[in-house]
């Protein structure tokens, strides 16, 4: 399917509409898209191929965190590969600040091209692995996407947060072992069913924070 498809708008406006956002974000999500299929050929930056399962397991997918955002002026998206979760939110949230933190050198290329071509002023592409960060404290949320463990999200990232900061996991089924092997000083907070529009797969939000 070509991207100009109106198929293919279609699809991603509905999802859109299913998630509470506007659907005038399509044309930009658009954008990005076209960028990842075109790079895709050559980088080999996500092995999902089709549009419409890009608009279903990339986009809508990283937008069902989008309203679960409150609060959040800053985040970190560590491991953000072609940018997923953090190119659509900053795109969805203008007023949020995104570091998009990515240690391969071809993807971090791809991140900064699409920055640049977006406009995404709100984005910035930090070539490196999470633990590498110099930014303690500075950031109100991390995510990940599908990094690892939540054990392991915390030990690389957990550096960032600022007090009362939390992480904002994206994880497929309900991760229960993950949520009892977290660290001592940490504490699963919410966590929470996404209905993704589309997606024939469970999919949960994991809140994470400090333990008091």
């Amino acid at each position: 399917m070509d991207i100009a498809d109106p198929a293919l708008r279609h699809q991603l406006e509905g999802g859109l509409r299913a998630l509470g956002l506007e659907s005038a974000l399509a044309p930009p999500l658009l954008g990005y898209l076209a960028l990842l299929v075109r790079w895709n050929r050559t980088y080999n930056l996500t092995a999902v191929r089709d549009p419409r399962q890009m608009v279903t397991r990339h986009l809508l997918d990283s937008l069902a965190l989008a309203p679960h955002l409150d609060g959040v002026a800053r985040l970190a998206d560590l491991g953000t590969g072609a940018g997923l979760p953090g190119i659509p939110l900053a795109i969805a949230r203008p007023a949020l600040r995104v570091a998009l933190v990515e240690s391969n050198g071809k993807k971090a290329r791809f991140l900064r091209q699409a920055v640049r071509s977006l406009g995404l002023e709100n984005a910035a592409v930090h070539e490196c692995r999470a633990e590498a960060l110099e930014l303690p404290g500075q950031f109100d949320a991390i995510t990940a996407r599908a990094l690892a463990t939540l054990a392991d999200i915390v030990a690389v990232g957990g550096h960032l947060l600022r007090p009362g900061g939390r992480l904002l996991a994206l994880k497929g089924a309900r991760p229960d072992a993950e949520i009892a092997a977290l660290p001592g000083g940490w504490r699963a907070g919410d966590v929470v069913r996404l209905e993704v529009p589309g997606l024939d797969a469970e999919r949960h939000l994991v809140t994470v924070l400090r333990a008091d």
